[in-house]
């Protein structure tokens, strides 16, 4: 059967939001150098500014270079997001079907779609701050946490909303990882879990990888 292609997030919030997601999935220094007892929002607070400022100073990621983005993802941005949680959100009842190896082709395919999605845009970091909105008292003890907040651009374009589901590392007292982001009212794994459901449907996992592979060469080629 032939395959559905996959899309990506809406084109507003892609063109938008790129540049707060870039951000997002920049939150990447080792968990050593996470202040102890910090809480959730100051953790996503004091990132944002420090990736901001190294996504100034960096002209390769800028300019969408993807083996720089690779190499921040590998080695800075994987140790502090639980993407098997996040790909199997997204796939959902399909991953119980999957093997191992195929679990791991899935994620590997997933991570690439989202860096390609997003490399060509880093280049519009160009102002942003961000506004932590405050969080209810009431989640300060719970498992899993979600932190709001607003990038503002000082040319007067609209604020982009990027909100972070977190949930506590297991094993760590302290640490937090994310699994989820809500781009303009988007939740990423909202948007991706019915189009790859639907590719499971028709043509199974290998299908759905397969599906993957054609989108990261499309984009590639790009």
């Amino acid at each position: 059967m032939q395959n559905t292609p996959l899309s990506v997030l809406p084109r507003r919030a892609l063109l938008l939001g790129a540049p707060a997601l870039a951000a997002a999935l920049a939150l990447g220094l080792p968990a050593a150098a996470r202040a102890a007892g910090e809480t959730p929002d100051a953790w996503i607070g004091r990132l944002s500014q420090e990736v901001l400022q190294t996504i100034k100073a960096d002209k390769a990621m800028q300019a969408g270079d993807i083996d720089r983005l690779m190499q921040l993802v590998d080695e800075k941005i994987m140790p502090n997001i639980n993407f098997r949680r996040m790909t199997a959100s997204a796939v959902g009842p399909g991953w119980r079907q999957a093997s191992e190896a195929q679990r791991k082709r899935l994620e590997q395919e997933f991570k690439m779609l989202l860096v390609r999605t997003y490399a060509g845009a880093l280049k519009k970091v160009k102002d942003q701050t961000f506004d932590i909105r405050p969080m209810p008292s009431k989640a300060a003890g719970d498992d899993e946490i979600t932190v709001r907040t607003l990038i503002q651009s000082s040319g007067g374009s609209e604020p982009v909303q990027l909100d972070y589901r977190l949930e506590k590392a297991p094993g760590s007292s302290s640490g937090w990882k994310i699994y989820d982001l809500n781009i303009m009212g988007v939740w990423l794994i909202a948007n991706y879990r019915p189009q790859f459901s639907q590719q499971v449907n028709q043509s199974g996992i290998d299908g759905l990888i397969a599906s993957l592979v054609e989108r990261n060469k499309s984009n590639a080629a790009k």
